[in-house]
């Protein structure tokens, strides 16, 4: 009997060589790019290669290459910070905003964006409950335009789902940039198309943990598009510092404006049984810049949890108690550590440590975890230039608050 080769193993080739490729390609053209401002005037060379890149990334989105982005992307981080910075930056964008070219009329932009909420309840959000309320719903879109997040010219779709954690994760950049293409399709056609993207998106929250009669903290996302004229000035940051302070100081006071208007709406869209809910906003954002920034804040509020449950487990007030707050580890794996003792004692109560996400500085996680503690009432936080590899800090100073 003839042997015959085994065509799906040969395709399973072809497609790991050219997802090789396609991530040395996004690697060399991120390198090139590494000490450039993308949004500054450009030399020659370095347009080609940003349009190089820009071209190379599309192409990934369009024919699902998830898996050369993640190569390109974790292969540039252990070689080069920079480039790295570089790569992800311009994929991030591109995942999550497509332009629509038509032959008359403007060029139009839609973007995905997404607004964290921390939520408190007793008991815990039930997914059944979510968004009941059409009307309450509706008011909710409509109040990104009408408060001034989006321009008067976008339209805005939301997705009609408190986002668990887990199911942003799950959503990589080609998944994204399907679900944007299917909410300018449904924004730009007068008939109904598919959204298998955004159903797939929809993938449920993970069973509940808390009793009925615990306080619950919780952290989900909505989820929403912006289509508009991409050369609408309500979205150009001006080109001066000062300027451009201004512009971003006005637009977090209409998202302070909005959070305060819009809390009793989306009360109303996550609970439908009467019970006491409380949001706390984080700023809207570009899709993975809000999941990002959240992320961040969640692993800082169990850091300051474990810290509380640590000292009053061993019956302490905040007040008398000591934090050192630095490094340890390796720089492969940047780790945040934080050592308890009491006031009068140098004998080490307890620690807790914290590993950073590949957008953190150590610097800002360092002031995140001290400001919560003294937020907390410690009134004796230190830093320490870093932990030894048995948890001893040296170079201890004082903390001086931003």
């Amino acid at each position: 009997m003839k042997k015959t080769k085994a065509v799906p193993e040969k395709n399973s080739q072809a497609s790991e060589e050219h997802d090789d490729a396609l991530a040395d390609r996004l690697i060399k053209l991120a390198v090139e790019l590494r000490d450039v401002d993308l949004y500054a005037s450009l030399s020659e060379e370095h347009t080609k290669a940003l349009a190089g890149l820009r071209k190379t990334i599309r192409k990934c989105l369009q024919h699902k290459r998830e898996q050369a982005l993640d190569e390109a992307l974790e292969s540039v981080y252990e070689k080069d910070i920079k480039a790295y910075q570089v790569l992800r930056e311009s994929v991030e964008e591109q995942a999550g905003t497509v332009l629509l070219r038509r032959d008359t009329g403007p060029e139009l932009e839609i973007n995905a964006f997404a607004v964290p909420l921390f939520v408190h309840t007793k008991g815990g959000l039930r997914a059944e409950q979510c968004f009941q309320d059409g009307d309450a719903f509706e008011q909710l879109r409509a109040s990104f335009v009408e408060h001034g997040l989006e321009s008067r010219r976008a339209s805005v779709v939301l997705v009609s789902h408190a986002y668990h954690a887990d199911e942003l994760e799950r959503i990589g950049y080609c998944h994204l940039n399907a679900m944007v293409h299917e909410a300018a399709e449904a924004m730009t056609r007068k008939k109904a198309s598919a959204a298998d993207a955004i159903v797939k998106s929809l993938s449920g929250w993970p069973p509940s943990e808390f009793a009925p009669d615990d306080e619950a903290l919780e952290l989900r996302f909505l989820v929403g598009f912006a289509l508009k004229p991409a050369d609408d000035p309500f979205y150009r940051v001006p080109e001066k510092a000062a300027a451009a302070d201004r512009y971003f100081e006005a637009r977090a006071e209409r998202f302070r404006t909005w959070s305060q208007q819009v809390t009793p709406l989306l009360q109303r869209c996550l609970a439908t049984d009467g019970r006491g809910v409380r949001i706390d906003f984080l700023y809207q954002d570009l899709f993975f810049g809000a999941r990002e920034a959240a992320l961040i804040e969640l692993s800082v509020l169990r850091l300051l949890t474990e810290l509380r449950d640590l000292f009053e487990a061993q019956g302490s007030a905040a007040e008398n108690i000591q934090a050192v707050i630095g490094p340890f580890g390796t720089e492969d794996e940047p780790t945040l550590r934080v050592n308890l003792s009491r006031d009068d004692d140098s004998e080490l109560l307890g620690f807790a440590e914290r590993l950073l996400s590949r957008t953190e500085t150590m610097e800002n996680a360092i002031a995140d975890i001290a400001d919560g503690l003294t937020a907390m009432g410690m009134r004796d936080v230190k830093i320490a230039r870093s932990f030894d590899a048995e948890g001893i800090p040296g170079n201890v100073r004082a903390y001086q608050s931003r």
